[in-house]
């Protein structure tokens, strides 16, 4: 055998494995779900009855199902007041400041925490009498204390406000990173033209760093329709701050309605699927 066959013979043997890996654990999974959707399975008979488009009707028409939508929203301008927080610090960091690599550190450190455990550190913030009540107190707005996970007009903004806190430094340090790419040579160009920094931010800094604030909006976006492990662990879903993944693996395991949730994961994947097409047309529409 030569020495040529022998080589290709290596490559083919070594990329068949990841591949097979790839396909068994990422893209077979896929295919099943798209398959479950149109079925009454429960997940752990043998048979199953085909029920058509009934999965995707109930969730579109079946208030308990489609509500779950309206909690998406709180995450959603949560995603934007933490980016514009994320972009903010970013930007003043990136020029000369006393002590900016502890505020760096400050920042950047929730991203650095497991969900479970930001989920009980907020738990034990907003529980009553626990640490926003008692600073509130301090400052004499104790008229301000509000049952803050246990009002439902309430206890979505307050889960999206520890939500922001956990990923505006994962935000921060990759903005952080961008606009410290962006070549001095420019900013002194533009300090010897007369420009300020509110001038830099909007003429150097911004057009630098487009395609990231696109990529981290597109991330922001997916998250906030599939928040997930703040509400669960502080909440459960209750007093109305249930979220769809929440809902899906309640159908999925509680109530033991594989086929239903299977649909619900399909309608987040497409959701997902369209936010990225969207962003990306208008990416090429601008260009």
């Amino acid at each position: 055998m030569s020495y040529n066959n022998q080589r290709k013979i290596i490559i083919i043997a070594f990329s068949l494995i990841p591949v097979v890996l790839l396909f068994t654990f990422a893209y077979l999974p896929v295919i099943n779900m798209f398959k479950y959707s149109f079925t009454n399975w429960n997940g752990y008979s043998d048979h199953y009855k085909w029920v058509g488009f009934k999965n995707y009707k109930t969730i579109f028409t079946d208030p308990k199902y489609f509500t779950v939508f309206k909690v998406s929203l709180y995450y959603f301008v949560a995603t934007f007041v933490q980016m514009g927080l994320a972009l903010y610090f970013a930007t003043i960091l990136s020029f000369k400041v006393r002590a900016k690599n502890f505020f760096k550190g400050v920042l950047f450190f929730p991203s650095l925490l497991n969900g479970v455990a930001i989920g009980f550190i907020f738990l034990f913030f907003f529980k009553p009498d626990g640490t926003l009540d008692t600073i509130l107190k301090f400052l004499g707005l104790s008229s301000l204390s509000q049952g803050w996970l246990l009002n439902p007009n309430i206890i979505n903004i307050s889960l999206a406000g520890a939500s922001i806190w956990r990923y505006m430094g994962f935000n921060f340090i990759i903005f952080l990173g961008a606009i410290s790419s962006v070549g001095k040579d420019v900013y002194e160009a533009s300090d010897i033209d007369g420009a300020n920094k509110w001038h830099q931010f909007r003429h150097i800094i911004i057009p630098s760093i487009k395609r990231i604030v696109q990529l981290n909006l597109i991330l922001g976006i997916s998250g906030a329709i599939s928040a997930f492990d703040i509400p669960y662990i502080m909440t459960g879903g209750s007093n109305g701050s249930n979220t769809f993944v929440i809902q899906t693996v309640d159908v999925a395991f509680k109530y033991s309605k594989l086929g239903l949730a299977s649909a619900m994961a399909v309608v987040l994947l497409f959701i997902v699927v369209i936010v990225t097409v969207i962003q990306n047309m208008l990416s090429k529409k601008e260009d």
